[in-house]
């Protein structure tokens, strides 16, 4: 079992840089693949970003390279979520997500633990 605690969303203005964080608990969690998804107002959770368990591989979604880094800190059990310049089409409820294995993959249905999620708003 692994248990996640997200922080660090709220209000923030268009250009500006947020860092969310992912609080992971539980006997794997130092070496599972940990994910963040986002899921927007009315819309589907979407893929975001994911990084291994070691923390050595990292892969995104298009629309998060170059703006968007997840790195984590295993001392802390923790997995963050960097995010710059961002838009107002980054407003969403951000999750992380737990696999119970150390690859990355950036399918929903290949996580099996989620966290309940923390808001990101964007004004324009």
């Amino acid at each position: 079992q692994v248990q996640l605690v997200e922080s660090g969303g709220g209000l923030v203005q268009a250009g500006d840089s947020l860092r969310v964080s992912c609080a992971a608990s539980g006997r794997t969690a130092s070496s599972a693949a940990i994910g963040w998804f986002r899921q927007p107002p009315g819309k589907e959770r979407e893929f975001v970003a994911s990084i291994s368990g070691s923390g050595q591989t990292t892969y995104y979604t298009d629309s998060g390279k170059g703006r968007f880094t997840i790195s984590r800190d295993n001392a802390k059990n923790t997995v963050y979520l960097q995010m710059d310049t961002v838009k107002p089409e980054d407003t969403a409820n951000y999750y992380c997500a737990a696999r119970t294995n150390s690859y990355i993959s950036g399918t929903i249905s290949a996580y099996a633990y989620w966290g309940q999620g923390t808001q990101v708003t964007v004004s324009s």
